[in-house]
């Protein structure tokens, strides 16, 4: 496995090891994190664990969008920028046009049954075919629009929608709204910009994106890069994600997705650009990686799927199992063209396979997370105040979080019990970690942990 450096984007662990990719291959510095002396100090014995004590597992699709099959309509537009390269020769005309709505069915109700959870990218101008808050030429506006509402009424809630920017080929002149002229590197927005961009410049472009979204009643919280997006403004991009996702839907925790880590590094979200912390205007940008590279059919929809590379048959190798071991965020990454296989269906099959394995060995130590979920609870996580007095351990969160669970050391001689917001709720006792779920708690030896909904604002656990 070929180790990545933490800055590098996906497609640049793409490119190197399967030449696949598009975009570039330079370190430049991340986004600026949040400093540990800008984050609340944890008391002696009181420590954050991951919601109900389980690895989050996370599946991440790229290239998805309604119909459109980018691995067929991408690779001549790519053939065009990047001529030298031989992935983009392959026989495109040959691979089916289509992704058709009775897969994206089949898929999805299949992973409602199994509890996964992730992201599903929608690219709003896939591919430069047609916009999808108005036409798709090639499909009538009633298949454009079942399409549409088989995402919202199917893949939601269990899936987060990001746009992967506008087109995943061709860079839009907001302006006109049509492809900037020059097709070349420059021109594609696997590699844009080659050049500094501002904050304001970058939060327009990817705020175009939200708003086609938006128009077709999808909601997001976040944004993927295609490629080697923002390679160069890393920092300024991080911006531009909480400028825009704010903007457009008012959200409150904005997130994105760029990064492979599939060395030694954390696979833990990372807080960017925070601000207002202790005020009523906090800002952040979360970071959320995905920790596996894409070994199932890829982006093309051409490869064949090694599954045991995520998971082997009893779960007993694999880079999925060597991060639940390590105790490290599980987010599995593949290309929506690589699940379809061009109408075979081989990388959706390679993927069932390694959700059933997971489970088998797995089940209880795990719990599967949209990016939403993870962004909301690391924020809180890593930015709720936390003191311990005598008896009891107040906490001041700047965010609520579901399943918030703490490791307390100590003696606790009666079950303990949360007060927020002028109520008071006992915790239940459980016999097992594997059980805790909100508000329960486990004894451990001369320790505790405890699982509740935490409230925005103030929360006492009291302890005796």
């Amino acid at each position: 496995m070929h180790a990545l450096d933490s800055s590098f984007s996906r497609r640049d662990f793409l490119k190197a090891s399967s030449a696949a990719a598009v975009g570039l291959a330079a370190n430049w510095a991340a986004a600026p994190l949040a400093r540990a002396d800008e984050l609340p100090q944890r008391p002696a014995g009181v420590k954050v664990l991951f919601p109900r004590a389980r690895v989050p597992l996370s599946f991440i699709i790229d290239d998805s969008t309604c119909l459109v099959n980018m691995g067929h309509f991408c690779t001549p537009q790519f053939a065009t920028a990047w001529p030298q390269r031989e992935v983009y020769k392959k026989p495109w005309k040959t691979w089916p046009r289509e992704i058709p709505d009775s897969f994206v069915r089949t898929f999805g109700e299949w992973c409602n049954e199994n509890g996964v959870k992730g992201k599903y990218s929608i690219v709003p101008n896939p591919a430069c075919v047609g916009w999808l808050d108005r036409e798709l030429p090639g499909w009538s506006r009633r298949e454009l629009q079942d399409s549409i509402k088989l995402v919202r009424d199917l893949m939601l809630p269990n899936w987060d929608i990001h746009p992967e920017m506008i087109t995943h080929t061709r860079v839009i002149d907001l302006k006109t709204g049509r492809p900037l002229e020059e097709i070349s590197a420059a021109t594609m927005e696997n590699s844009y910009p080659r050049e500094k961009k501002s904050v304001d410049e970058l939060t327009a472009y990817l705020a175009y994106a939200l708003r086609i979204l938006k128009n077709c009643d999808l909601p997001c919280e976040g944004v993927t890069t295609p490629g080697g997006f923002g390679n160069v403004v890393k920092p300024e991009l991080a911006m531009a994600v909480q400028q825009s996702v704010r903007d457009v839907y008012r959200t409150e925790i904005p997130h994105y997705f760029k990064y492979v880590h599939t060395g030694d590094e954390s696979t833990e979200p990372k807080i960017e650009q925070l601000s207002g912390l202790g005020t009523d205007n906090i800002n952040l940008t979360v970071n959320i990686p995905a920790g596996t590279g894409d070994w199932f059919g890829g982006w093309q929809g051409d490869r064949i799927s090694e599954p045991d590379r995520y998971c082997n048959a009893d779960a007993t190798s694999g880079r999925l199992v060597e991060l639940i071991q390590r105790g490290q965020p599980a987010v599995l990454l593949c290309h929506w063209p690589g699940m379809y296989s061009n109408g075979a269906s081989e990388g959706f099959h390679a993927f069932q396979r390694i959700v059933k394995s997971l489970a088998s060995r797995f089940g209880e130590r795990t719990i599967w997370m949209k990016l939403t979920e993870m962004a909301r609870y690391w924020a809180a996580k890593e930015l709720t105040g936390i003191k311990r007095e005598a008896g009891a351990i107040t906490l001041d969160a700047p965010f609520a979080a579901p399943a918030f669970t703490m490791h307390v050391s100590g003696d606790v001689k009666n079950a303990p019990s949360l007060d927020h917001d002028g109520k008071r709720q006992m915790l239940r006792q459980v016999s097992k970690s594997s059980e805790l779920k909100p508000g329960t708690w486990h004894q451990s030896k001369q320790s505790q942990v405890v699982c509740f909904d935490l409230g925005k604002g103030r929360s006492t656990i009291r302890l005796s």
